[in-house]
């Protein structure tokens, strides 16, 4: 009896100790590449609902997002939002990848499972964290969105991160905190089932394989290739989640998009079915490096911390 108590205290020991890395390296990794998730975000709501015909509608890229932004806001301009993100990953992070980790456990105790079981279990652990972190990453993306305000010489709708939350909720209701949840739990869904089924099964074939040990060498090796599949899996639902969560409610209480369906058939009957990958690449060179300050970061926190690898 007593080695159970003892057990089931380790165990709850070790699970806390697990959550505070992952936010320690969500941190890290966040306020590194949160200026190249910026430039995405303005990237995909450039030429929102305007023909590809329509005079008014510049080809744009991520670079000359990026100097626009610093042109028009400064250096300082590329961090707009970053503290709603780091909030959103001190629910979000360790939900997915702590949970990922116990089920993944619970199913096979020497974590050796299929990559499509691994698949599975990584889409659940990340939509059921998106479902908790949603509200924090619609202020975000609120945040991020108010740049294009600044650059045409308007006021932006949010003062700060407290302050977005305020006012979503007395203008939509707490219903709009989880504005365009649906399209953020289904990118959630298919960003970890490629994210974390990768880097899990990438990670073990290459010290299986004798490719590397179990260093930074492994672990860069499966961020970059769990990066990809993350990126080509998620990203037509990431431009609908951005387009979704960016839109608030007229006074009369119109909206552009009526449901993620509605915004999907608009953005490719309007812009192309090309649409759906803007902001590919900007996305790519985010999660590649995001995984790279993660991964290797949480490795090394948990072996400082006398943790098994991942």
């Amino acid at each position: 009896m007593k080695a159970n108590v003892h057990g089931h205290k380790e165990t709850r020991t070790r699970t806390g100790i697990k959550i505070l890395l992952t936010s320690l390296s969500a941190m890290v990794a966040e306020t590194s590449t949160f200026p190249i998730d910026l430039t995405k975000t303005r990237l995909q709501l450039h030429g929102e609902s305007q023909p590809l015909s329509s005079s008014t509608r510049r080809p744009t890229n991520s670079f000359r997002v990026a100097a626009g932004i610093v042109r028009d806001q400064g250096a300082s301009g590329l961090y707009k939002g970053l503290s709603p993100a780091i909030i959103r990953h001190l629910f979000y992070t360790p939900i997915r990848i702590v949970g990922y980790e116990n089920l993944r456990n619970l199913v096979s105790a020497d974590g050796s499972l299929s990559l499509s079981s691994k698949a599975l279990v990584g889409g659940i652990s990340g939509a059921i964290a998106q479902f908790v972190a949603s509200p924090a990453d619609l202020v975000k993306v609120r945040m991020q969105a108010d740049g294009r305000l600044i650059n045409n010489g308007l006021q932006p709708r949010y003062k700060g991160p407290f302050d977005a939350f305020n006012k979503i909720v007395a203008m939509e209701g707490l219903g709009g905190l989880w504005k365009g949840v649906l399209p953020n739990v289904q990118r959630a869904f298919l960003v970890n089932m490629g994210e974390l089924a990768c880097y899990d099964h990438a990670k073990r074939f290459v010290i299986n394989n004798q490719i590397s040990d179990d260093n930074i060498y492994a672990h860069t090796l499966a961020s970059i290739m769990s990066g990809l599949s993350a990126t080509m899996l998620s990203c037509p639902a990431d431009v609908v989640k951005t387009r979704m969560m960016n839109q608030a409610a007229s006074k009369e209480g119109n909206v552009m998009y009526k449901s993620s369906y509605d915004c999907l058939v608009k953005t490719v009957k309007i812009e192309g079915l090309t649409a759906l990958w803007k902001g590919f690449f900007t996305t790519w060179a985010r999660l590649g490096p995001w995984q790279f300050f993660f991964w290797v970061s949480y490795e090394k926190f948990r072996q400082i911390s006398g943790l098994s690898s991942f």
